[in-house]
């Protein structure tokens, strides 16, 4: 596949640079069709020695969570835990209470915690015998009605037990999810949760969970040891316990997932949209054929996904984006305003996992290559050109509207169609 990338008249890939430019790496003389990036505020990555972060203003974030890095494009999102790594103050959502603890001792500073630094927090039963339900409480918590309520944070194995679970009560429905947190896998998810468990190194997992309530609007947030899934009780004999560490509580109409890390101190933080736009120019993007490829993941919600080139108008572009719900790629392909390609394809592998899609368009011989494999059909429809190509967007064609939101390996355009064992190549 690299002899193929080269071939490729512009090329972006998840490369640090000392000046924070998202490069494309071909070409390397003008112009060189690098992305316009922006982000209004500081947001945080995974950097390459695995410690979370911080990345300043307009810089894009490559993150490195699982090894390999990417560049990592989210909406904007707001911490409603006001101290996220204080957990002796702070209140979450609305509004809550100051956390509080069950049959618990908190101490500060035991570990070395997901950002390098001994500023994780040390959760353990507090040794008075018999059994009971032991862990830290965000009682008083208010939310929005319908909102989707996510609830987040780092935690690692300390004491004897495995597990943790995540309790929301007094809304809608008592609700409760556990999390193994020797081997990073779930236990049981209540059937009003949405639940994730995710490996960050050195023994740190995230564990989220996601609810809604309609009605009942005030509840408490509780996170508790737990010996095994399902078990709500643990023996106060002073062994179990858990290092925690960065709470993190999001509100969304339509988001159902925990966005990256953002750190509060005595206040809501917010984190601005990642936006890459405006790569190219009709000298790197050939109007009559060519490739548009992708390497690259989305992330679960309802908003549509898009990676275009285009001469800015909807009259003319080739398109993709993600539908979440029914696991598929829309595929839009226009000449003048008449449709070339314009379907809805289903992949066979999971979409929030990093998927290899190249849309090849030529005239009478436009198709799209998906992990090694062609989808859909062939289109034989004929046209001259495709406008006048001239920019390449992580987003739409207007370039304001649906940005990608997820990870992305590799962006590559190519001057000239490649053959369908190329593309079986590419993508494989």
């Amino acid at each position: 596949m690299s002899n193929l990338l080269e071939k490729a008249s512009i090329i972006t890939t998840p490369t640090a640079y000392s000046d924070g430019v998202l490069h494309s790496v071909k070409p390397s003389e003008s112009p060189y069709g690098d992305f316009t990036f922006t982000r209004n505020d500081a947001g945080t990555r995974v950097n390459a020695s695995g410690n979370i972060e911080s990345v300043g203003v307009d810089l894009p974030r490559i993150d490195y969570l699982g090894g390999c890095g990417s560049l990592l494009l989210e909406p904007e999102a707001i911490n409603t835990a006001t101290d996220s790594n204080n957990f002796t103050t702070g209140d979450i959502f609305v509004s809550s209470s100051d956390p509080s603890l069950s049959n618990v001792v908190l101490t500060s500073a035991q570990a070395t915690s997901p950002d390098g630094n001994n500023n994780a927090w040390k959760l353990v039963d507090d040794n008075a015998g018999g059994t009971a339900q032991c862990g830290l409480n965000y009682f008083s918590t208010n939310v929005i009605s319908e909102n989707y309520n996510t609830v987040s944070l780092f935690v690692k194995k300390q004491g004897d037990n495995d597990w943790v679970y995540i309790n929301n009560f007094g809304y809608d429905a008592t609700s409760r999810s556990w999390f193994n947190i020797s081997n990073g896998t779930l236990g049981t998810v209540a059937s009003g949760h949405t639940a994730s468990i995710d490996d960050y190194g050195n023994g740190w997992y995230r564990i989220a969970i996601t609810f809604t309530t309609e009605f009942d609007l005030a509840g408490s947030i509780n996170i508790r040891l737990s010996t095994s899934d399902g078990a709500t009780n643990i023996l106060r004999d002073g062994t179990n316990g858990a290092y925690i560490y960065g709470l993190q509580a999001e509100s969304h109409a339509t988001r159902q997932y925990a966005t990256s890390y953002i750190p509060t101190s005595g206040d809501i933080q917010t984190r601005a949209a990642d936006i890459a736009t405006d790569a190219g120019s009709s000298d790197l993007i050939s109007s009559t054929e060519g490739v548009l490829y992708a390497e690259l993941s989305t992330v679960l919600n309802t908003d549509s996904k898009r990676i275009s080139l285009s001469d800015g108008n909807s009259l003319n572009r080739v398109e993709f984006g993600f539908d979440i719900a029914s696991n598929s790629l829309r595929i839009i392909v226009k000449s003048n305003d008449n449709d070339i390609i314009n379907s809805q394809e289903v992949i066979s592998s999971d979409i929030t996992n990093f998927i290899k899609v190249a849309i090849k368009y030529k005239s009478g011989d436009t198709k799209v290559f998906v992990n090694g494999n062609s989808v859909g059909n062939t289109s034989t429809v004929s046209f001259s050109n495709i406008g006048t190509m001239d920019r390449l967007n992580l987003s739409t064609h207007t370039s304001s509207t649906y940005h990608f939101q997820g990870k992305v390996k590799c962006v590559a355009v190519f001057k000239e169609a490649l053959t369908d064992a190329e593309l079986t190549a590419l993508t494989s």
